[in-house]
């Protein structure tokens, strides 16, 4: 119980939520059950995340700023290794960041992220921003990157991860794509 608010202590591991004493699956049916033998599905490490583009975020092209671009992926595809490594996780690696096209004020940037390998601390992850239409939820690829995380414990240092696991033909496309892509040359 937490006394300042009287109410049982909810525990959230990435997307699953559980109260002390109470089991069975998960009430809301976006909440996946994380596993506790050691291995993480690929699909229960997707996140998706989006900002409308205010002036604020903008240049002096009216247009998103790379470098809030870059910040969001990099917190999107921390959000997706914490998920997975049910750790803290530190950024490691950025491969090049590939900016397509812009993103205009007033509309919104779509990112998504998901763990496609792992190692014994590492964590690769897929990331990519889309420019998406706020009336006609049109999108288009804009940026995309590969990261590495590393997992650490609570005296940061490096600590092991689960297994990744892929249980779904979407889970195999997404890896198979992220594979394939990620020691391919940016477009120039």
């Amino acid at each position: 119980m937490d006394a300042w608010l009287g109410v049982p202590r909810f525990t959230c591991v990435g997307t699953v939520v559980s109260a002390p004493g109470v089991d069975g699956p998960p009430t809301h049916p976006y909440l996946r059950r994380v596993s506790t033998d050691g291995v993480v599905d690929l699909l229960d490490t997707y996140i998706e995340n989006r900002w409308i583009v205010l002036p604020n975020h903008a240049n002096n092209h009216g247009t998103v700023h790379g470098g809030n671009v870059m910040k969001w992926m990099d917190e999107i595809g921390a959000m997706s290794a914490t998920r997975f490594a049910g750790e803290d996780v530190v950024t490691a690696r950025m491969d090049q960041v590939n900016f397509r096209r812009p993103v205009p004020v007033g509309d919104i940037a779509l990112a998504d992220a998901f763990v496609y390998g792992a190692g014994r601390t590492s964590i690769r992850v897929r990331v990519k921003v889309h420019r998406e239409d706020p009336r006609t939820a049109e999108t288009e690829l804009t940026t995309e990157s590969y990261v590495v995380y590393v997992a650490i414990d609570e005296d940061h240092r490096p600590t092991t991860v689960p297994e990744l696991s892929v249980s779904t033909e979407e889970g195999e496309v997404l890896q198979r794509d992220a594979l394939a892509g990620e020691n391919e040359p940016g477009e120039e």
